[in-house]
């Protein structure tokens, strides 16, 4: 599953076309992915601007000029590519494909630019766990996706003093906390294990034991704010981590991964300068976690 920095990454690629073209076509080719295709897709899509591409946590969001909003999100396998006839380069344009079997095209976006240029944005998705789905934007906050989902952890929202107060009291292990949704959306397990490695903290640590008394920032907690997203940016800035199905926006590989400290680098030795230790490996609620015994107690 794509984590943050994929999806903002893909966000970043597609926005430039996307934004202010008006969807002159609208081709479904199949009557569902991982969940049905909303009631009159196409209708409700064909001849809309798309007036703004964002994020929140792992899903991406296409305001509509009728009031609608278009929720994406990519599933295992999901990818998108921007095509022009005659090859003409339009600004963001990429492959962002890991499949580019047009049988896996499920669905085609005929967009008119406001420079005239037209293009197609095309939504490859071999495994068909993505979906796509519509919401009235006033129900937006309030819809299932997103009524829980707790801060962002890319803005100034998130620091010392909120992760006390989201962590007060908590029992549950600290890379637990902060898998969460509810605390802290989009947070994924590549980057939980990197954010605690820089941090120093042992993931199996309870996450009420690093939180100050009523919301009190502690030098842990800040820390831990700051480090979450030092690497959530950097992971950005590269491209994202290419494992499995994922690549970077233009069509190459994300090269984030060649950075990663501690994830799937079970038996190596410890990145922090004078550390003699390897990295180990265990298994919290069947996910794998890389830690540092050493740096990280």
């Amino acid at each position: 599953m794509p984590e943050l920095p994929e999806v903002e990454t893909v966000k970043r690629g597609l926005a430039p076309t996307f934004e202010g073209a008006v969807i002159a076509k609208l081709d479904q080719n199949r009557p569902d992915l991982r969940f049905p295709f909303p009631e009159n897709f196409v209708e409700r899509l064909t001849g809309q601007i798309v007036t703004g591409l964002s994020r929140r946590s792992k899903y991406l969001l296409a305001d509509i000029s009728n009031g609608d909003v278009l929720v994406m999100h990519l599933g295992m396998s999901g990818s998108f590519r921007i095509e022009t006839d005659d090859d003409i380069h339009v600004p963001g344009d990429f492959t962002h494909a890991k499949s580019k079997n047009e049988k896996h095209d499920h669905v085609v976006f005929h967009l008119l630019r406001p420079d005239g240029v037209k293009a197609r944005i095309l939504y490859n998705d071999p495994r068909r766990f993505g979906f796509m789905s519509l919401v009235p934007l006033p129900e937006l906050s309030e819809h299932p996706y997103f009524k829980t989902l707790g801060l962002e952890p890319l803005g100034n929202e998130l620091d010392g003093a909120r992760i006390s107060a989201l962590f007060e009291g908590k029992k549950s292990p600290l890379k637990s906390a902060l898998l969460d949704q509810k605390l802290i959306a989009g947070l994924g397990n590549i980057y939980v294990c990197e954010a605690l490695w820089r941090t120093g903290l042992y993931p199996k640590r309870l996450a009420g034991s690093i939180a100050g008394k009523n919301g009190r920032a502690t030098k842990q907690t800040t820390a831990l704010a700051l480090h979450i997203r030092d690497t959530l940016n950097e992971a950005i800035e590269a491209g994202g981590s290419s494992l499995r199905d994922h690549t970077q926006a233009d069509g190459t590989l994300g090269y984030f991964q060649h950075r990663f400290a501690v994830y799937d680098r079970e038996g190596e030795p410890c990145r922090n300068e004078g550390c003699s230790s390897t990295i180990q490996r265990i298994v919290q609620s069947n996910r794998s976690t890389f830690f540092c015994p050493t740096c990280q107690r």
